[in-house]
């Protein structure tokens, strides 16, 4: 059994390394080009007909009071007369100088005078929209009085009818009202009232979506017919599109999907219907708004342009289109940053299979490529410093998650698709009598009840061993009714049982256990610890004592195994929890001899316990630290994966919370005081660094998801009470976070399914258990990186809560409080216009998926309510 997995690199695993690294750079700059892939709409040749245009620079917003000056609004004029000869506004008192300009490049334009609910500003608009008409009579071809007013329902239709009859008496100019077709249907007698008529065609809006392997695709023949439709009903009208167009970013709306290559097939298969009708359209619209994203339509209304904000044309109109005219170089630089660590594990861990190569590969690839998208997409839109404030916080966590994720992948890879474990080890056969290593066993207890302790000692008494001596140490325990029995039972046991009662104590377990190692026999070779809720195997210590023969093993670890809980639903779906850790995780760690010591079933030679400084007063996980304290002087642990001992799961939700509560603040602890020997390098080999660096990740990943979830509920609070504050977070950040969370739960479940001996039932029981602690370990995470000490809770074997049903979530109150703010998010959001887009579709699926914990300990508890004292 070696202590590492280093194996000397023959040339053809550095050559199979480094192909396989190739094929999937080469794979991975194969994904870029197909979803970038030319597009290929009918050209369009000519000129357009018109655009609509709010003529607003990138930075500017009339809410602000900023507004373009002459200079640029002459120059976006100027642009747009390569293109079309007419041009639509939206006001006549915002930016008022557009008609003298647009009549300095013979533009020809379509007034609108803004109408809403601000009765005199409509004075102001209509007064200014006749004086201007009949200033430019050349220029002004035609007026609009409002802009889907109706559609908004801001006045009513016999105030909109007033406007247009005083419009009408007043300009020479024909004069319309802009709204939906569906508007004109609804109320057909504003067709009286206008001298034509003036219709909005958004097929996005309504869901559908386009194609490029048809002549005209779905939303361009929704269009045509919602056209025709009103030239159907209003035969004697003239029907001008006011506004048609596609967004090129944003929110997906049901089959609607916004991208560069959409608005480009769109426009263009519009143009060309269009112009093979005969029909008079203005484009929606001329340059992206970024100042539109506040008005309703979530980011979308942003993205609407033909040009981007700083008036760069977002497609040709003629030849191929594709959608990231960057993606080579962007593909290049993640295979670029994923080459060498492919390579790397090609070379490294050339003993896992192909399948588990090539696995991780894919998995170090899509990291890199995530990293890079990450980077890259922010610039593809147009954020406020809040977006780019969330951006900068979220990024860190981001490249967290994908290490989490990363981390995760490596046990799977390893536990599935290892030729065989490189350090593994069985049972021994039993040495005869006068070579067996002597044995203290230490057995502390604090307020146990003595007939568990009993039968602890009855499972020792019977061990097919001779020269093993047993110190029960009580410590603390005030009530001499408990502590007695115990004593006299030992007494009755005979001279290799001693009983110690120390009252008062310090150092928790620690402070006992240190107690015990001056009690031991001179004779002890060995010192064996375990739980006063356990029952050993009689060959435990003839079947594994064996291995301390080697001088170079510290320490004999068995797996924590339970008793008693067939048929008790909660103690079962714990037993299987715990379970897993011991089939999977630790064979992992122990490839590179960096197993978890556990405080039972554990064996330590005693020169080496008490030549590093004995039990560890100071954390609270004084066995964890024991074990990388004796790597850290050079040992070797031996991990064997046979129950040679079976204890009690913990009594109820509070003492199943309050232990991993423990563990993770003493890992904080060990994390904290060991920093240096895990970050730098020394006595611990590169394997046994990464392992105590890494394997609380998950558990960090709990104290992020407590973290994020509070932020979550602030942002979600913002959003629907103050939207015009706080927007929807970008895609950028909700699609890793999913894709982390299906990654997690599929790695779990099938590597549960391959080393845990258990049924589907069992296999989601012990999930749903595992979710139900997120929330203590990530109070023990946080607590632990912040305080120094903490209590030592004795976890509870044999009590439980009991009460009222009300009584069970007592243990849970924060869970339950979470629960219940994330609940009034969700429907709060769902209440809301966000609900309509895909990301506050995703948005409220993120809210969800960050219930499961809290929703998962109120089940628990229940369980364990319900389940009461049942046992197997």
């Amino acid at each position: 059994m070696s202590a590492t997995s280093t194996q000397p690199k023959s040339g053809p695993s550095i050559i199979s390394a480094i192909f396989l690294a190739l094929v999937v750079a080469a794979l991975n700059i194969g994904l870029w080009w197909w979803g970038n892939r030319p597009h290929g709409p009918e050209d369009w040749h000519g000129q357009i007909n018109g655009f609509a245009v709010s003529l607003f620079q990138r930075y500017q917003n009339p809410f602000n009071q900023s507004f373009p000056s002459d200079d640029e609004i002459d120059s976006d004029l100027k642009l747009l007369r390569q293109y079309t000869g007419r041009i639509r506004t939206y006001s006549m008192q915002e930016n008022p100088q557009v008609y003298r300009l647009a009549q300095k490049e013979g533009l020809k334009v379509m007034a609108s005078a803004q109408i809403d609910t601000r009765l005199e500003n409509n004075e102001k608009e209509l007064e200014t929209l006749i004086a201007v008409s009949r200033r430019y009579p050349d220029t002004i071809e035609r007026v609009l009085i409002g802009n889907e007013v109706l559609f908004r329902n801001d006045l009513p239709v016999d105030k909109m009818i007033t406007y247009l009859d005083r419009a009408r008496a007043h300009i020479r100019q024909p004069v319309s009202i802009a709204e939906p077709d569906y508007i004109w249907l609804k109320y057909p007698e504003l067709a009286d009232h206008v001298d034509y008529i003036t219709i909005h065609l958004f097929p996005f809006w309504n869901g559908l979506p386009v194609s490029s392997d048809e002549r005209y695709s779905v939303a361009v023949h929704a269009a045509e017919g919602a056209y025709n439709a009103i030239k159907e009903r209003f035969p004697n009208k003239h029907v001008v599109v006011g506004e048609v167009g596609w967004p090129s970013n944003g929110d997906r709306r049901e089959r609607a999907y916004p991208s560069i290559s959409n608005e480009a097939i769109f426009d263009r298969q519009w143009l060309i219907w269009a112009k093979h009708n005969n029909v008079d359209y203005y484009l929606f619209e001329a340059f992206d708004q970024p100042w539109k994203e506040g008005l309703g339509e979530g980011r979308t209304g942003s993205y609407w342009g033909v040009f981007n904000a700083d008036r760069q044309p977002k497609f040709p109109f003629i030849g191929p289109v594709t959608e990231d005219t960057g993606w080579p170089w962007k593909a290049l630089a993640a295979s670029l940053l994923a080459i060498a660590p492919m390579i790397w594990f090609g070379i490294r861990f050339s003993r896992f299979k192909l399948t588990g190569r090539l696995f991780f590969d894919v998995l170090i690839q899509l990291a890199c490529g995530l990293i890079v998208w990450s980077v890259t997409l922010p610039f593809n839109f147009y954020l406020s410093w809040v977006d780019w404030s969330m951006l900068v916080l979220l990024f860190p966590a981001q490249v967290a998650i994908l290490a989490i994720l990363l981390i995760n992948g490596f046990e799977f890879t390893e536990v599935l698709w290892r030729r065989k474990w490189i350090r593994h080890a069985d049972l021994l056969p039993p040495d005869p009598a006068e070579k067996q290593p002597f044995v203290s066993i230490h057995l502390a207890c604090y307020n146990e009840p003595p007939e568990m302790v009993i039968i602890t000692l009855d499972s020792l008494a019977a061990l097919e061993y001779e020269n093993f001596e047993v110190l029960v140490i009580d410590n603390n325990t005030k009530d001499p009714a408990i502590w007695k029995p115990v004593q006299e039972y030992c007494e009755k046991l005979g001279p290799k049982f001693r009983f110690f009662h120390l009252e008062p104590w310090p150092g928790f377990k620690a402070g006992a256990l240190n107690f015990g190692l001056k009690e031991t026999s001179p004779r002890a070779d060995v010192v064996a610890v375990i739980d006063a809720d356990y029952v050993v195997r009689a060959d435990w210590l003839k079947a594994l004592t064996g291995y301390f023969h080697d001088p170079k093993v510290a320490v004999v670890q068995c797996p924590q195994a339970h008793r008693d809980f067939e048929h008790n639903p909660f103690r079962r779906m714990t037993a299987w929890e715990y379970d897993g850790f011991f089939r999977i995780g630790m064979h992992h760690r122990n490839e590179r001899n960096a197993i978890i010591q556990h405080g039972t079933m554990t064996m330590v030679r005693r020169s080496a316990l008490e030549g590093t400084g004995g039990w560890s007063e100071w954390t609270i996980c004084e066995d964890a630290e024991l074990g990388l304290r004796l790597m850290h002087a050079g040992y070797e642990l031996v991990y064997v994966d046979e129950l040679m001992g079976k204890g009690l799961t913990p009594a109820d939700f509070k003492a199943y919370k309050s232990q991993r509560y423990r563990w993770a603040f003493g890992a904080m602890q060990i994390l904290k005081g060991r920093w240096s020997w895990m970050t730098k390098k020394g006595p611990l080999s590169s394997g046994q660094r990464f392992h105590f660096l890494t394997g609380w990740f998950s558990w960090f990943a709990d104290a992020l998801h407590l973290l994020f979830t509070l932020m979550a509920i602030f942002w979600t609070a913002g959003m629907v009470g103050l939207p015009q504050i706080f927007s929807l977070p970008m895609q950028l950040f909700l699609i890793p976070i999913i894709g982390f969370f299906f990654a997690k739960a599929i790695f779990g479940v099938v590597l549960y399914r391959a080393r845990v001996p258990c049924s589907w039932y069992d296999t989601i029981m012990a999930s749903l258990a595992s979710m139900s602690l997120s929330h203590a370990i990530a109070r023990g995470i946080l607590h632990g990186l912040t305080r120094e000490k903490t209590s030592f809770v004795v976890t509870a074997k044999s009590r439980r809560l009991g009460g009222s049903n009300f009584a069970a979530f007592a243990p849970v109150r924060e869970e339950m409080l979470m629960f219940l703010a994330l609940t009034l998010c969700i429907i709060g959001m769902a209440k809301s216009t966000a609900a309509h887009f895909t990301e506050g579709q995703l948005w409220m699926f993120i809210l969800s998926a960050q219930a499961i914990p809290y929703i998962s300990a109120l089940i628990g508890a229940w369980i364990a309510h319900r389940s009461g004292d049942k046992a197997g």
